[in-house]
């Protein structure tokens, strides 16, 4: 009371201040509000007079007289904790706030109003400086500045000025509040915004001339009192739910929560939902339903009318409306669109379109036969709608596979093994279909749900087939020109139709092998060679036709490998056939000789190696064996600078060896300052051995 007295005696040396006159009032819980007592008096002045006052009261149960009375309608006794009031003129609208607290919470809630200590609102002062706390609407119109309060100093001083300091002074935000440092009236200088800075901790202190401090500082609380200025927001969108279809009444489907920037202690931000708008409004136009304050929307029709498969479109638009102020038609309203999907559930099983379906392939022939289609009430997104084919009865031979077309659900029929018109013209399946997902337990599957497929198989052509394939033997190289070598053997599976076989050479890379076309012997037309560049790994391969009597002829490819074994018919031969030393060399080791044989084991290794004899008195070189493939020439003596002929047998180990008699050319050159010249050595020296082997030669 005390608190009112004081602001309403300041309020009178103030000039005419549209609105409320007192923002805020605080009134005690009484046991029961009496019908027609006055709970309070409120000012309302618009400066012009009050034409066409009007006031609205957020509760039912109360209304405000034209005198500014509040009263209640009827005997009340439970009405809250806080009534808002709204009055509008011709020239003015404002809004006050009345606070209902218990007797025992009276200290608590001024703390609460006002944030700060101290009994009923009023700080404890240590010094002579009263501050009363000062409120303060939102969103006041200019003028500017307005004055809003006044610090009193009990123990005048003569020259003493007030100071005031603080958050909104001296320190960001600057300059929205200052004093007169002379009378302690506190003033504003522009619009204030609850919801940005709802509370100011200011200080004031009295300084003498010179500017020291001769009482405080003593704490100065303003509060900014709010208005209804924010529209409730839908920040989280899209709203999406779903809900299964058939699913019970009152199945809650999703929340819609909106934001209110306003105070949330006041009706400012008290939200309250409602659903708008419904679209489309079939099988209902109340399918739904939106609990006013939780925001929750759940279904209010029965389970039958949420039946995906008969609705126009399983998709649902509602226009959700929150309101603040309580949903008061003075409150401010802001929309969004709650979209709810009616989400199916496999309530229906796929069905055949046909109880037979009809299917040709020629045999031999792999792939797809026949596409089955089924029927399906269900979502095509859904695993309720896409459909699992399997073949029941009728595939013992595991020839046909099914598989289901994503696409367009369809079951496709394939040939995954040829068939054989010779062994079965006809294929019956039996052919079942489900869905991914498993039906309802009140839904099962029925006779619609298998299908029988006829298969008619149709007779082609086929080629001749050779046994085995391939074909190998075994033979020795260098067999006599027209030997046999194999007979082959090709059949034809067309056995209904009794046609005759003929034979021909298709691929003979050497040109070795020829076929008797009428019962298919096949003999060699040349000598068979293993070192032949077209044996691979004494392999030789050919290829022959066997072409049927059809119109047209079908074909058959057989494969004829022949293994050649080895037979010694090379000799070896020996490298390198030059060599060149030094006429004054040290190291009379002239060369290492190797030899290779293009037989095999054992027609090759371990060679012979031998010199023809030397004549006159002294040799001149001699051959030592280093291995089974190698041996190393060695000069006795050094030679002058010359060319010499040195003749060398060297010998496989065949049964019967051969034997390969060559020359190897040494080259004796002078050598100086680690230059070789053989430039001179062009005059041939022949040892008396090879001369006397020649003369012998040419004797016989």
């Amino acid at each position: 009371l005390f608190l009112q007295v004081l602001l309403l005696a300041c309020a009178e040396d103030l000039e005419c201040i549209p609105g409320f006159q007192q923002k805020v009032f605080y009134i005690e819980q009484p046991f029961e509000f009496t019908e027609d007592q006055p709970v309070l008096n409120l000012v309302f002045d618009d400066c012009e007079g009050n034409n066409k006052l009007n006031f609205e009261v957020s509760n039912p149960d109360f209304k405000v007289e034209h005198d500014g009375s509040l009263v209640a309608l009827k005997n009340v006794s439970e009405a809250g904790r806080a009534l808002f009031v709204h009055a509008r003129s011709e020239h003015a609208e404002d809004m006050a706030e009345v606070l209902i607290v218990g007797a025992n919470e009276k200290r608590g809630a001024l703390k609460e109003i006002f944030k700060i200590e101290g009994n009923l609102g009023i700080p404890r002062q240590k010094r002579a400086i009263l501050a009363t706390p000062i409120l303060i609407p939102e969103n006041q119109r200019p003028p500017f500045p307005r004055s809003v309060g006044k610090v009193i100093r009990s123990e005048g001083t003569e020259g003493a000025k007030f100071r005031l300091s603080g958050k909104g002074v001296d320190q960001d935000p600057k300059g929205i509040f200052r004093i007169n440092e002379i009378s302690g009236d506190v003033s504003v200088t522009r619009a204030l915004d609850r919801e940005a800075i709802a509370n100011y901790e200011l200080e004031v202190e009295v300084t003498d001339l010179s500017g020291k401090v001769i009482d405080g500082p003593v704490r100065l609380d303003i509060s900014v009192i709010d208005q209804n200025d924010n529209r409730p927001m839908f920040k989280e969108g899209p709203y999406v739910g779903h809900v299964m279809e058939g699913s019970p009444t009152g199945t809650t489907v999703m929340r819609m929560t909106a934001f209110d920037a306003d105070d949330s202690s006041t009706d400012n931000a008290l939200l309250r939902y409602n659903i708008i708008k419904q679209t489309p409004t079939k099988p209902s136009p109340n399918m739904f339903y939106i609990d006013p304050e939780k925001g929750d929307i759940v279904t209010v029709v029965s389970p039958s009318m949420l039946d995906r498969e008969t609705m126009e479109t399983p998709k649902y638009e509602l226009v959700i409306g929150a309101k603040d102020m309580g949903g008061l038609d003075v409150g401010l309203t802001e929309t969004a669109t709650a979209t709810i999907l009616i989400d199916d559930k496999n309530d229906h099983a796929p069905e055949f379109t046909k109880k037979e379906f009809q299917a040709t392939v020629k045999e031999g022939v792999t792939g797809v036969i026949v596409n089955l289609t089924v029927g399906d009430r269900d979502d095509p997104a859904t695993g309720a709608w896409r459909a699992v084919y399997t073949i029941i009865n009728g595939n013992p031979g595991q020839s046909f596979e099914i598989h289901t077309n994503p696409e367009t659900n369809e079951g496709m029929l394939s040939v995954v093994k040829p068939l054989d018109y010779e062994i079965s013209a006809f294929h019956t399946l039996l052919i079942k279909v489900e869905n991914e997902d498993p039906l309802v337990p009140e839904i099962a599957y029925g006779p619609s749900s298998t299908a029988t497929v006829q298969i008619t198989v149709k007779d082609v052509n086929e080629g001749p087939v050779f046994h085995p394939n391939p074909m190998t033997v075994t033979k020795q190289e260098n067999i006599p020109v027209g030997s046999i070598v194999l007979t082959v053997n090709a059949t034809d599976p067309d056995t209904l139709q009794h046609q005759t076989i003929r034979y021909s050479v298709y691929k003979d890379p050497a040109g070795w092998l020829e076929i008797n076309p009428t019962n298919g012997t096949i003999g060699t037309t040349a000598i068979l060679d293993r070192e032949s560049p077209y044996v691979q790994d004494n392999i030789y391969t050919a290829l022959f036709l066997a072409i049927d009597s059809g119109n047209p002829p079908a074909t058959g490819t057989g494969t004829l490998h022949i293994t050649l074994e080895d037979v010694n018919d090379n000799v070896p031969s020996l490298y390198p056939t030059l060599a060149k030393v030094c006429d004054d060399a040290k190291d009379l080791r002239v060369v290492v000789l190797g030899a290779s044989d293009k037989d095999l084991h054992p027609n090759t290794d371990p060679f012979k190696f031998e010199l023809s004899k030397q004549s006159g008195p002294e040799k001149l070189w001699r051959i030592s064996k280093i291995n089974n493939t190698h041996a190393q020439v060695v000069l006795l003596q050094n030679l002058k600078k010359a060319n010499y002929n040195i003749p060398i047998s060297v010998t496989d180990s065949g049964k019967p060896p051969l034997t390969n008699n060559t020359e190897l050319k040494l080259q004796v050159c002078s050598c100086k300052k680690s230059r070789m010249d053989c430039s001179a050595t062009d005059s041939l020296h022949i040892s008396m051995t090879l001369i006397l082997l020649s003369l012998f030669s040419l004797f016989c």
